[in-house]
């Protein structure tokens, strides 16, 4: 995915040069000029950052990242970013976003590696990581103490193989994971080990790890759950990739209310083949939205949550972030290119990866 940092302007950087003198207390996330979303990215000059990126898309800090990142999770209070190396990565980065200080590096336990996903508790005690047993082909929930300078505090199962995505439930506690099904070890690089009995799941979790409910996508067993979007109203949806033949074109987003049946939704065939079986990243937007982006074909695909019908297509270049905003919903993309779906987008002299993380009570 994509691989980028322009000029921080104005007040922002201002108020960061402040904070990382420590002239000016850094009590949270408002005085690093109140970021909405975060996202790695590459510079031209090849080196890695983590940005923050303001309601208005405007740069409003950027932090050096030892290699590409993936994805991050974002403190409920602190400015702590923890940024996740892509998979199959031994190590995240606990980053103060004010100073540009690594606070604390976090290595996966031996026989684990990373997925490049995490998500806090809602007090901020509690970091969850997903991870991989590899040798045991076991996915795992790692759980690090965010009051004891991350310490490892335990862990528990993902409910499945592979789980990629984690997200704290909206107003609660209780999380939900995207466990893809796809077997692998770091012997073999990226390869997938088990493509003929892979099974994914979306697994709900309890904060102590108690699995409170599975579903998973019927007939449709190539199709890998992947990354995830929650609203306030319970509602879950989820992004997949497809990892059978070329030739056939399946849904790629599913919707999921606790106690129900999934529901997919697709597009007419000609449509849902610019996909290319790939779906990147998802989003709830305004008017009971739901945004799929698909790198590989340089678009977006955004639905109605209720009649599963599309609503509208956006054609961008290499596009995989999407989150929602003030003004609707807005991207990313490797290209440099960012905006708002249904207002203006520009350029910046970056190549952003492949999500766009909205702050805890941002959206």
């Amino acid at each position: 995915m994509a691989d980028s940092f322009h000029g921080i302007a104005g007040r922002r950087a201002f108020l960061s040069g402040l904070c990382a003198a420590g002239l000016v207390p850094a009590t949270g996330w408002a005085a690093l000029g109140a970021p909405r979303y975060l996202s790695a990215a590459r510079r031209v000059s090849g080196d890695f950052v983590l940005v923050g990126l303001g309601a208005d898309l405007s740069e409003c800090f950027h932090v050096p990242l030892p290699g590409r990142g993936h994805a991050a999770a974002a403190h409920p209070d602190r400015p702590h970013a923890v940024a996740f190396a892509r998979r199959p990565g031994v190590y995240a980065l606990v980053l103060d976003c004010g100073s540009g200080k690594v606070l604390h590096r976090l290595t996966a336990p031996e026989g684990r590696h990373f997925y490049g996903h995490g998500a806090f508790s809602r007090d901020g005690r509690w970091l969850y990581t997903t991870e991989n047993d590899f040798d045991a082909a076991r996915g795992c929930i790692g759980v690090w103490d965010a009051d004891a300078g991350y310490r490892r505090a335990g862990e528990f199962e993902s409910g499945g193989v592979g789980p990629h995505e984690i997200l704290r439930l909206p107003g609660s506690d209780d999380l939900v994971v995207a466990n893809g099904g796809i077997e692998t070890h770091p012997d073999s690089g990226r390869a997938k080990l088990n493509l003929a009995t892979m099974q994914s799941n979306l697994t709900y979790l309890s904060a102590q790890g108690g699995i409170l409910e599975q579903a998973r996508p019927a007939g449709l067993q190539r199709n890998s759950i992947r990354h995830l979007t929650a609203g306030r109203d319970g509602q879950v949806g989820f992004a997949m990739q497809w990892q059978g033949a070329a030739s056939a074109h399946p849904p790629l987003l599913g919707l999921h209310e606790r106690g129900q049946e999934i529901r997919l939704l697709s597009a007419e065939p000609a449509q849902q083949r610019r996909m290319r079986g790939y779906a990147g990243s998802i989003a709830f937007g305004p008017d009971a939205q739901v945004a799929i982006t698909g790198p590989r074909g340089g678009v977006m695909q955004i639905f109605d949550r209720g009649t599963g019908r599309l609503v509208r297509q956006l054609d961008e270049p290499d596009i995989c972030g999407v989150a929602n905003g003030p003004d609707g919903l807005v991207f990313t993309s490797g290209s440099g290119r960012l905006g708002v779906v249904q207002g203006r987008s520009h350029a910046v002299q970056l190549q952003f990866d492949n999500h766009l993380v909205p702050l805890a009570g941002a959206a």
